[in-house]
């Protein structure tokens, strides 16, 4: 078998095979006598076809299925000789096959990348230093009391954190919209909960008061029939309600599921789930600027192949509803890249999967299901999804041994609790 490799590009290549004839003719011949024992025609008894008119009757597609097997069988060997790494299945097409002829076949395909030399390590991170601090708890309380809260009608005119009840019917250009109107909505006002400027002008209204409001939609609104154009909403309002507030007493840790130990118990608990949820926003904003700073330092090129598989994941993921294409395929060609960078520097490195961090965090995921047990037992019988877990887990370490082993310069930077959770809400969009 000769092979030859020629680069088209980049990552591009096209691979040149060559079987010899006789490889191919030989399978044809041997499949052609075989068939003439078992094939029946007219004319003839079972088993004294001559080959040659078995030849003549099935020799066309014998020859197709004999190079269709060659192909596949020689396909890998050619590969593994040459020491490639196709990404992706390669586009196979064969010349045509004539007998004592040897036969061609051309393969198109894109290879995996490979980084030569060391992985640059040269950018730095920010470690944020967190202490969670009494008032963070009581603030975590206070929202949870507004979570619990009741509204009780005022005849006072709305202030901020006040609920209006509300009809509403906007028009751009005097035209209706999508979403225009709603009636008996209620709305908190200092939430954002409506595009700006429209709780802002709520404020002082009465009920039975009827209000025009004067708003421009922002430029970046998700609907392009209105987005950064002038709007009028009129505005009829039905009540206006205020906040009360729970006490914190022990009927109140009982609507949150602590039958022991009162507000103490509850503030207890409360102050574990914060410790938890800042553990995993410190790891997550070490990750982000591990992966941002090795992107930037080791520039890879990548398969296209791979990265169109990746928009497709991305898809299934999330809908095709409203996806910036340009955005999805930048994404996905970010994640294929770090892909390549993070298997490297678990190569170069030795770093190999814990399966006892694949299971602790099957089990964290399985925690939050009626039936956990059931769940655990579930992605461990699907491979698809534990893969999912396992490729979550060597992340983990990975940047684990950057920021521990790797010389990254890592600076230690004062934070709080509450501008870590914001900061992180910022960054999901």
């Amino acid at each position: 078998m000769e092979v030859s490799i020629e680069n088209t590009g980049g990552l591009s290549r096209r691979m040149t095979v060559q079987v010899p004839a006789e490889r191919v003719d030989q399978e044809i011949e041997s499949r052609l006598k075989s068939m003439s024992q078992t094939v029946r025609l007219d004319g003839f008894r079972p088993g004294k076809v001559p080959t040659k008119v078995i030849e003549q009757k099935y020799g066309k597609q014998v020859r197709l299925e004999v190079v269709d097997q060659v192909i596949n069988s020689t396909l890998q060997d050619a590969l593994s000789q040459e020491g490639l790494r196709p990404a992706g299945m390669p586009d196979v097409q064969p010349a045509e096959s004539h007998a004592g002829q040897p036969l061609e076949y051309i393969a198109t395909f894109e290879v995996f990348p490979e980084l030569t030399g060391s992985i640059n390590y040269g950018f730095s991170v920010a470690r944020p230093l967190v202490e969670i601090a009494d008032g963070d708890v009581q603030e975590m309380l206070e929202n949870l009391r507004k979570q619990r809260a009741t509204w009780n009608e005022v005849t006072r005119p709305a202030a901020n954190d006040d609920q209006v009840t509300i009809d509403f019917e906007g028009t751009v250009d005097g035209n209706a919209f999508a979403g225009n109107k709603a009636e008996k909505m209620p709305i908190v006002l200092g939430t954002s909960s409506m595009i700006p400027g429209f709780e802002e002008q709520l404020i002082d209204v009465s009920a039975g008061e009827e209000k025009t409001l004067d708003i421009t939609f922002p430029d970046d609104y998700p609907s392009a029939e209105v987005a950064g154009k002038a709007s009028s909403f009129s505005v009829k309002v039905h009540s206006v309600s205020e906040r009360v507030l729970p006490e914190l007493d022990e009927d109140f840790a009982r609507a949150f599921g602590v039958t022991e130990g009162g507000l103490q118990a509850l503030t207890e608990e409360i102050t574990s789930n914060m410790e938890r949820e800042l553990k995993g926003l410190i790891k997550s904003k070490m990750k982000s600027q591990v992966f941002d700073g090795l992107l930037l330092s080791n520039p890879v090129e990548v398969p296209a192949s791979l990265v169109e598989s990746e928009v497709k994941e991305l898809q299934q993921q999330e809908g095709n509803q409203g996806l910036d294409a340009a955005a999805l395929g930048e994404r996905a060609e970010k994640r294929v890249k770090l892909g390549v960078i993070v298997s490297e520097i678990a190569k170069q490195n030795q770093i190999q999967l814990d399966p006892d961090r694949v299971r602790e965090l099957v089990e964290t995921i399985a925690a939050s299901y009626e039936k956990p047990e059931e769940v655990v037992q579930w992605y461990y019988g699907n491979q698809e999804m534990l893969s999912g877990v396992q490729s979550a887990v060597i992340e983990e370490q990975v940047v684990e041994w950057v920021v521990e082993h790797s010389g990254v310069d890592v600076k230690d930077e004062k934070t709080t609790f509450p501008a870590l959770v914001e900061e992180a809400k910022q960054s999901q969009g």
